[in-house]
């Protein structure tokens, strides 16, 4: 998709640095990976201890060699 937006150049310069990429493209890109990456590790932080487990624990780690 191409799309045109602007965004601070020492910002940029400073995630290009720091990520090591090349490009300003491969930097978003990679900048929203990361974004979205974090968003779902809250969502799934916040739904902790708000479900109910129901099982056999030793059962589910028969065979891993947990004992």
């Amino acid at each position: 998709m191409r799309t045109n937006i602007e965004i601070d150049e020492k910002l940029m310069a400073d995630a290009q640095k720091a990520s090591g990429l090349a490009t300003k493209k491969q930097t978003v890109e990679q900048a929203l990976r990361l974004m979205v990456k974090l968003r779902r590790q809250q969502e799934v932080s916040a739904a902790f201890g708000k479900y109910r487990w129901r099982g056999n624990l030793s059962r589910s780690r028969a065979g891993r060699g947990a004992v």
